[in-house]
């Protein structure tokens, strides 16, 4: 299975949960907002949520600055 992630393919063996994805890009969750195919993602969903062949994930992260 192919999905994108940030622009950048990722080919996976099989079908996975949107949570997994997240888990394997990012080291903690807290702060990230995560949209599949232009639609944002509620966080209490990423577990359940199974990707599709061809999904396209945007993550992004909060930044401190100052």
């Amino acid at each position: 299975m192919r999905i994108e992630v940030n622009g950048q393919p990722r080919e996976l063996d099989g079908p996975t949960t949107l949570g997994a994805v997240v888990d394997g890009e990012v080291a903690d969750r807290r702060g990230v907002a995560v949209a599949v195919d232009g639609e944002v993602a509620a966080r209490d969903r990423w577990d359940e949520l199974t990707l599709t062949d061809g999904a396209r994930v945007e993550i992004v992260g909060a930044v401190q600055g100052g």
